[in-house]
């Protein structure tokens, strides 16, 4: 069931009151039809409500709401009906329960997903209807490259992104050789290849790629290995409950002190209180950081502990901002999602006001952001700088670039 959320001032109230229809149509910004509250925007929340990103899925969720709720319940003049769905991380079922939104639901828009193989099903399905598809955290590089379309938006990230980020920070430090370990699937590849993309800034290079399937946290075999690669440190991507394990079990096997363990921001963030001391003092790069002490960010986790009871991360950052960048192109048509061309126009020359810092789309409707270096210190993802400014995503493929 989706919850439906509205504004204070009834439809019905209205009507009664004399001259309160001529007096909205006075105002005239916003179609009548959407003022008076007789078509709720459908909005589909597609995500992870179970399984290792299920934490993940609940903070997108809560920020999405959370921006919605301090609007009044109305975005462009509409009041907001969430209709939410478990993908449960399960790509083969994200095209069929991705046409059931847009065909059974019939929502105006998907905000959606976690998980990058599910993102590419979600993908897929909706270039083919046209439905508006807002993304609050998967980094699949198609999505903003190969399969850019101009309904696809992302407000989080590529996975090429952070890894950049972080890959460059070792290059600049002098670092020349780094085994990586990851799950075997397309997030994992990419970080890869944008951690390999950074240290290459300095001369350095990826020497050995360990890898495993997705979700497996058998990874011991391959921690074995480490010691006789002759590397100066080891890179990672995991998230949600794998990197929990994947830290604890670094941490366990001795690892630490000898070869330095770096990755993006994943590998912490939301889960860093739960890797306890084998997570402190680890070194990431994301587009969000503990620490940031603006009063935009100050202000956001706020009113996110308020609602959620539990501290904002980057998961609920990028949900808020899915839902900011959707406000921004429904502001601009009145509520009139017919006319798509110009929503979309709107939506992709935005400056988006984020907890992060304030951050553009690219042609390819990808963040353009500052990538943050961070370091865990009493459970916190403490900024310690920046490792590189506005980084674009290179979005290879994207026909709108």
């Amino acid at each position: 069931m989706g919850n439906l959320i509205r504004g204070n001032v009834s439809r019905r109230t209205l009507l009664k009151t004399a001259g309160g229809v001529s007096a909205l149509a006075a105002f005239g910004a916003t179609p009548l039809r959407y003022a008076l509250g007789a078509e709720p925007l459908k909005v589909g929340l597609m995500l992870p409500y179970s399984g290792t990103y299920a934490k993940l899925g609940e903070n997108i969720t809560w920020a999405v709401e959370l921006f919605v709720e301090e609007k009044g319940g109305m975005l462009g003049g509409r009041p907001i009906e969430f209709i939410k769905l478990d993908d449960e991380s399960d790509p083969a079922k994200a095209p069929e329960n991705t046409n059931r939104l847009v065909s059974r639901d019939e929502v105006d828009v998907i905000i959606g997903t976690v998980h990058s193989g599910v993102e590419m099903g979600m993908v897929k399905v909706v270039k083919d209807s046209g439905t508006l598809l807002i993304g609050p955290n998967a980094g699949a590089g198609a999505m903003t490259g190969a399969l850019c379309a101009p309904n696809i938006f992302r407000t989080s990230f590529s996975n090429w992104q952070p890894s950049y980020g972080m890959g460059k920070a070792l290059a600049d430090r002098g670092i020349k050789k780094v085994a990586y370990i990851t799950w075997d699937y397309g997030a994992g590849k990419e970080s890869m290849q944008g951690f390999a993309d950074g240290l290459a800034t300095g001369g350095g290079e990826i020497v050995q790629a360990l890898m495993v399937p997705f979700p497996e946290t058998s990874w011991q075999p391959l921690l074995a290995q480490i010691p006789g690669l002759g590397v100066e440190a080891v890179g990672t991507f995991f998230a949600g409950g794998g990197a929990i394990q994947f830290v604890k079990d670094y941490a366990a096997a001795g690892l630490r002190d000898k070869f330095p363990l770096y990755g993006s921001g994943f590998l912490t963030d939301g889960v860093l209180a739960a890797q306890g001391d084998a997570g402190e003092g680890l070194e990431t790069a994301l587009h969000y950081a503990d620490g940031l002490n603006t009063p935009r960010d100050n202000a956001f986790r706020e009113a996110f502990q308020k609602k959620a009871g539990r501290d904002a991360d980057v998961y609920a950052v990028q949900g808020y901002d899915a839902a900011q960048l959707l406000a921004i192109g429904l502001e601009a048509v009145g509520g009139d999602m017919e006319k798509s061309d110009a929503m979309y126009a709107a939506m992709g020359s935005a400056t988006i006001d984020s907890p992060r810092g304030a951050f553009t789309l690219s042609k390819a409707h990808n963040p353009v952001q500052d990538i943050y270096l961070r370091k865990a210190v009493n459970g916190l993802n403490m900024l310690n700088g920046i490792a590189v400014e506005k980084l674009a995503d290179p979005a290879t493929g994207c026909s709108m670039t």
